[in-house]
């Protein structure tokens, strides 16, 4: 008999979570451990229905669920798996970082352990001790990505293709990107942006008469949409992970991303790191890899991919350590 994990997710727009949690339960872990899944509103009858043996609560802590993480953990294994804060998050969304500080420090030692998508989110955790440090491990995330491994090599074209997706958010910081293109000439450059979201109607008021800026819309077939680019930029301003960055490097692209939390640690050889929120910092980076030449450029986005090639594997590997040495205990 499979061991059962519910895992607790109410918001089904994340795509990162979503796309990260389904490659989990699509995994090879299915054939020892049933993944049942359940919003928090319904935690204590899928609690009562299934009893399983553990639980992974998705969502974000806050003081309104510090009450369900108390009874949960009463009744199962209980795993905290953060996707969402990180010390970017802190700095731009939280006015009273004490009283933030402390609902962390609660909600997570309802917990049996607590996982952190990066280092750098794990390493701001033990920095102001939110979780203690036997219960916290690090598992640096990763969704499925072998049809990104399958994007073909492409020359490069001239002007570059750069391109940007995601959930056009004040997270993400393509208002920032926008401002950057703009002081860079639009012969040197092409931008297609990917994406839906609240902020649309400011950014493209934002890029309004802009030629070298294309808005696209949702992306359905995300490594397609790769595959027409030659570099790829992330400009967040904050971002635990970043899948994105992982996906850009899986389908060889080279990538340009600022200083936030888990996109540094992944950006070694295969692109440019730049500071957060700095346009003019982004439209020096744009033109520095406009003007590498496109063996530099090959070179860094294979070893991205090379980088990446067993992240998948890693990451199904270290979750399941992960369950069975907390069901051990």
């Amino acid at each position: 008999m499979k061991i059962k994990v519910l895992k607790l997710l109410s918001d089904r727009n994340l795509g990162g979570v979503n796309k990260t949690m389904e490659g989990l339960m699509n995994s090879p872990l299915g054939e020892k451990f049933e993944f049942l899944t359940a919003p928090v509103s319904d935690s204590k009858s899928a609690l009562k229905a299934l009893k399983p043996e553990l639980t992974i609560f998705h969502d974000p802590c806050s003081w309104r669920n510090l009450t369900a993480l108390w009874a949960i953990a009463k009744q199962t294994r209980l795993i905290i798996h953060d996707h969402h804060y990180s010390q970017g998050f802190e700095q731009y969304q939280v006015p009273s970082k004490a009283r933030f500080r402390l609902m962390l420090k609660l909600t997570y030692g309802t917990a049996h352990r607590v996982v952190a998508v990066s280092h750098a989110q794990g390493q701001w955790m033990r920095d102001y001790q939110l979780a203690s440090p036997n219960k916290l491990s690090v598992i640096q995330q990763s969704p499925p990505i072998a049809k990104f491994l399958e994007v073909p090599f492409k020359p490069c074209d001239r002007p570059l293709t750069l391109g940007a997706y995601g959930r056009f958010s004040q997270q993400k910081g393509f208002d920032i990107l926008i401002k950057a293109m703009r002081l860079v000439p639009s012969r040197q450059v092409q931008l297609i942006l990917g994406g839906y979201g609240a902020d649309e109607a400011m950014l493209k008021q934002l890029a309004e008469g802009m030629e070298n800026v294309r808005f696209l819309g949702s992306i359905s077939d995300v490594p397609a949409f790769l595959s027409t680019c030659d570099v790829v930029i992330i400009p967040s301003r904050w971002e635990p992970w970043g899948n994105v960055c992982l996906e850009a490097k899986a389908a060889g692209k080279p990538v340009i991303v600022t200083a936030v939390d888990g996109l540094v640690e992944q950006v070694q050889d295969c692109g440019i790191v730049v500071p957060a929120e700095n346009p003019q910092a982004l439209a020096k980076a744009i033109a520095q890899i406009s003007n590498l030449p496109d063996e530099t450029l090959a070179n860094w986005g294979q070893n991205g991919r090379e980088a990446v090639r067993s992240s998948s594997d890693d990451y199904f590997n270290a979750w399941e350590s992960l369950l069975w040495e907390v069901l051990a205990k």
